[in-house]
C-alpha cells in the first residue's frame, strides 16, 4: 500500500469536497460528502473514508474550512474583550467615518463583535517611532486582567497604540494575562500586522480573537482523531492570502483562515493556468451557498491589502475574491414588493434543496436547474444522491402560482436571476477595475459553476470557458498546489526620495531572519525557502497604495520603484501624475516550498472509436424544449469534441453548453468550450 498519498479536503457550507492523489499510480479521485455543521470533524473523517484514504497512508493533508467564517456570519464566536492604550478604548467601536453605501437610506453600520462594556484600557503609550511615551503600568494591567478573568471572557484582543513600531508592551500584557487569566486566549495585534492604522489593526486582532477558541478546539480535535487513525504526515491549512500554513500556526493566527476555502480554488487556478497556457483567467467558484469570483493575471492570483468581512477590515494580505450569495442552495422567494429574488439566503446542508429529499420545501437554484433539465435524476450527485424532480416541482409550484407562471417558467426566471447576479460579480472584478473580460478565459468550478458559466461568458463577451478536471472539488485540488507562506511587514511612511536603500534592506533582512526561524521550525531547509520583497507606494496625500516589487540589486532603487509604480497605476487607475510619491510599508512573503503534484494526463481515444452519448430534454425560454446531447465526462478522452447543445455530467458537477458552442477535451482532461459569437483570435492575453 502506498504511503505517500496526498489528500485535500475543502469544507463548504453544503458539501465537503475531497481530492485524493496517489503520485505513484497517478490516481486522482474526487469525492463529495455532506457537511456536518454540528460535528465539524465528522464530515472530514467521512471524506477520508469515502475516498478509501487511510490517514496512516497520507503524507500531506491540506485542509480548508468555513468554520471560522460561519461563526462570523452567524455571530456565534467567542465572548471577547479588547485592551487598548488608555484614552483609546473606543478605537474599535468608532472605526472610520467613511460610508461605503452613499445613497441607501436603510443602511446600517455593521454590528461590532463586542459591546463597549467589553473594552478595557491600560496606562501605557509608545510613539510612532517606537519610543516610549508612557511606561507600561504593571498594576493597572493586572487589575484589568483580573477583571477579564472574573467576567469569564473566552478571548481577548490586545491592540496598543503604535505597537507596530514597538510591541514590547503588548508582549508584557500577554504575560500578565497568562498569570492573572490563564484560561483566556490572547491575540496581540502586532503579531498579525506590523503596519500603521490603529482601527484596521485592532479590527484584525478582534476578528482573530473572536474565532480563535473555536478554531483551536476544532483543529486540536481533528489532529487528535487523525493521529488515532495513524496519521503522521504534514497537516496544512489553506490561507486567505494564498498559500498554506501549518495547522500549529493556524491555531495561533486563525484570522488567516477566514477565506481559506475560496483561496484554494484561486491558488489552483493560478497553477493550472500555467499547465494550459492561459495566463489570464476569471474564476468563478459556485458552491452550495455562495459564489466566489476572482482573477489570475499573468499566471498569478491578485493579492491586496484591505479585505473586509461585513465591513470589518482585515489588515493582512488576502486574495482578491468577490463573494455573493448565489449557490446551488440559494433560496427563491418573493420580496415585499412581490418581485422574484434568488439568494442570498440558502438552504445550506440541512435541510438542503427540496430535490435532496431531506425535508427542504422552499425552492432553490438546484431545484430550478433540475426542473428545466440542466440537472437530471439519472446522474446521482457524488455518485450517491439521486435528485427528486417531483419534490423540486412541488417546491416551485406555490411561487409560480402567485406569479401566474408555469413551474418551468419560474425555474427559468430563477436561473436567469442567478446568472445576472454572477455577471455582476464578474463585472466587479473586471470592468469596474479596468479589465476587459474579453481578454480573459473563464475558469469555472464548484458544484454549480458549470451550470452557469457558458451563459455568464456569453453575456460578458468572454471567448471561452474552461472546466478543469474534478470541477466540483477543484478548490480542494488547488490546495495540493499551495506552498506554505508567511507574511511580514514594517511600516515605512516616507517620501520616496527619502528612501534609504540600506535601511530598507536592513528591515527586509530583519523580517527574513524571523521568517527563516519560523520556516526552519516547520521543516523547510534553505533549499526549500524563497522570499519576495515588495513595497507599498502611493501619491502623497492619497489613501490607497499600489504594491510594487522591491528592486533587488538596482543601482537606483527609487527610480526603479517610481517607474514600476507609474506602470501599475496607469494600468489599475487609467492615469499617472507628476505628484510626489511616498512609501507606506515594506512587505515580505516568505515561502516554504512543498512538492507539487503532477496532474495525470487524459488518455487519448484510439482511432475509430467514439464516446457514448444519450439525450436530455431541456426547457428553454418561452417553455419550448430542445434535446441536448447527454455525455458522461468520465467517458471523454483528450481530443474529443462535443458540439452544443449538450449536458456534460460527471461525478461531482454538471456542465451545460448551448447550440453553437463547441467543446474540446484538453491534455489534462480539461473541457475548453468556445462560446458562439464570442470567439476571438486569442484568449490568452
Amino acid at each position: 500500500m502506498s504511503t505517500n498519498v496526498r489528500v485535500a479536503i475543502d469544507v463548504g457550507g453544503t458539501f465537503t469536497d475531497m481530492v485524493k492523489l496517489v503520485p505513484e499510480t497517478g490516481e486522482l479521485r474526487f469525492e463529495k460528502v455532506p457537511t456536518t455543521p454540528q460535528q465539524p470533524t465528522a464530515g472530514v473523517l467521512a471524506a477520508f473514508d469515502k475516498a478509501d484514504a487511510a490517514p496512516s497512508t497520507v503524507e500531506t493533508f491540506n485542509h480548508g474550512s468555513t468554520l471560522g467564517l460561519n461563526s462570523l456570519l452567524t455571530r456565534s464566536g467567542a465572548r471577547i474583550a479588547t485592551i487598548a492604550t488608555r484614552g483609546f478604548r473606543d478605537v474599535y467601536l468608532l472605526g472610520r467615518t467613511d460610508r461605503k453605501v452613499m445613497y441607501d437610506f436603510a443602511y446600517q453600520k455593521p454590528k461590532a463583535l463586542l459591546e463597549r462594556y467589553d473594552t478595557f484600557e491600560v496606562s501605557e503609550r509608545s510613539y510612532f517611532d517606537g519610543t516610549v511615551g508612557t511606561p507600561f503600568d504593571e498594576e493597572d494591567a493586572r487589575s484589568v486582567a483580573r477583571e477579564i478573568a472574573s467576567r469569564g471572557y473566552d478571548a481577548v484582543a490586545v491592540a496598543f497604540l503604535h505597537a507596530y513600531a514597538n510591541p514590547d508592551h503588548e508582549v508584557r500584557m500577554r504575560e500578565v494575562l497568562a498569570q492573572e487569566a490563564p484560561g483566556v486566549e490572547v491575540t496581540l495585534s502586532h503579531e498579525l500586522s506590523r503596519e500603521y492604522r490603529e482601527y484596521e489593526r485592532t479590527s484584525t486582532a478582534v476578528l482573530d480573537a473572536y474565532i480563535k477558541p473555536i478554531m483551536r478546539t476544532y483543529l486540536k480535535a481533528l489532529e487528535s482523531e487523525l493521529e488515532q487513525r495513524g496519521f503522521t504526515g504534514r497537516f496544512l491549512m489553506s490561507r486567505s492570502g494564498g498559500g498554506a500554513m501549518t495547522a500549529s500556526a493556524a491555531r495561533e493566527q486563525p484570522v488567516h483562515l477566514i477565506l481559506s476555502g475560496p483561496a484554494g480554488g484561486v491558488v489552483g487556478a493560478a497553477a493550472f493556468s500555467k499547465l494550459i497556457d492561459r495566463p489570464n483567467l476569471i474564476t468563478i467558484d459556485m458552491g452550495g451557498t455562495s459564489l466566489d469570483a476572482s482573477l489570475v493575471q499573468n499566471g498569478q492570483p491578485v493579492l491586496y491589502h484591505g479585505a473586509e468581512f461585513e465591513g470589518l477590515p482585515i489588515n493582512t494580505p488576502s486574495l482578491y475574491i468577490h463573494t455573493i450569495g448565489a449557490g446551488g442552495g440559494s433560496l427563491g422567494y418573493l420580496d415585499e414588493a412581490g418581485a422574484l429574488q434568488v439568494g442570498p439566503k440558502s438552504a445550506g446542508a440541512v435541510p438542503g434543496p427540496a430535490a435532496y429529499g431531506r425535508g427542504g420545501t422552499q425552492p432553490t437554484f438546484t431545484d430550478a436547474a433540475l426542473a428545466i433539465g440542466y440537472l437530471g435524476v439519472d446522474t446521482p450527485l457524488g455518485g450517491e444522491l439521486t435528485l427528486d424532480r417531483e419534490k423540486s416541482l412541488e417546491s416551485l409550484a406555490a411561487i409560480a402560482g402567485e406569479l401566474g407562471l408555469t413551474v418551468t417558467q419560474l425555474a427559468r426566471g430563477m436561473v436567469r436571476i442567478s446568472n445576472t447576479k454572477i455577471v455582476g460579480a464578474v463585472r466587479a472584478i473586471t470592468i469596474e477595475l479596468g479589465n476587459d473580460p474579453k481578454d480573459f478565459s473563464l475558469l469555472s468550478f464548484g458544484g454549480g459553476g458549470g451550470l452557469v458559466a457558458v451563459d455568464v461568458a456569453r453575456e460578458l463577451g468572454i471567448p471561452e470557458v474552461i472546466v478543469p478536471p474534478g470541477q466540483g472539488a477543484f478548490s480542494a485540488l488547488g490546495m495540493l498546489m499551495a506552498d506554505v507562506q508567511h507574511d511580514y511587514s514594517r511600516t515605512s511612511l516616507q517620501n520616496l526620495d527619502d528612501l534609504d536603500d540600506a535601511i530598507a534592506n536592513e528591515l527586509f533582512a530583519e523580517m527574513e531572519a524571523d521568517a527563516v526561524s519560523t520556516l526552519e521550525s516547520e521543516g523547510f531547509g534553505a533549499e526549500r525557502r524563497s522570499f519576495q520583497r515588495v513595497v507599498a507606494v502611493r501619491y502623497s496625500g492619497q489613501e490607497h497604495s499600489v504594491t510594487v516589487p522591491y528592486p533587488a540589486g538596482s543601482a537606483d532603487a527609487r527610480a526603479a520603484i517610481r517607474e514600476e509604480f507609474d506602470r501599475l497605476h496607469l494600468r489599475q487607475y487609467g492615469h499617472i501624475m507628476d505628484d510626489p510619491i511616498e512609501t507606506t510599508a515594506l512587505r515580505l512573503s516568505a515561502i516554504g516550498i512543498v512538492d507539487k503534484p503532477d496532474l495525470p494526463k487524459a488518455p487519448v481515444r484510439p482511432a475509430g472509436e467514439s464516446y457514448p452519448a444519450g439525450t436530455r430534454t431541456v426547457t428553454l425560454d418561452g417553455d419550448s424544449t430542445a434535446e441536448y446531447t447527454l455525455v458522461a465526462r468520465e467517458a471523454l478522452m483528450a481530443g474529443d469534441v462535443v458540439e452544443g447543445p449538450a449536458v456534460i455530467t460527471e461525478h461531482t458537477a454538471t456542465t451545460v453548453m448551448h447550440a453553437g458552442d463547441r467543446l474540446e477535451v484538453g491534455l489534462y482532461g480539461e473541457l475548453t468550450i468556445s462560446i458562439k459569437n464570442n470567439q476571438k483570435e486569442s484568449a490568452r492575453g
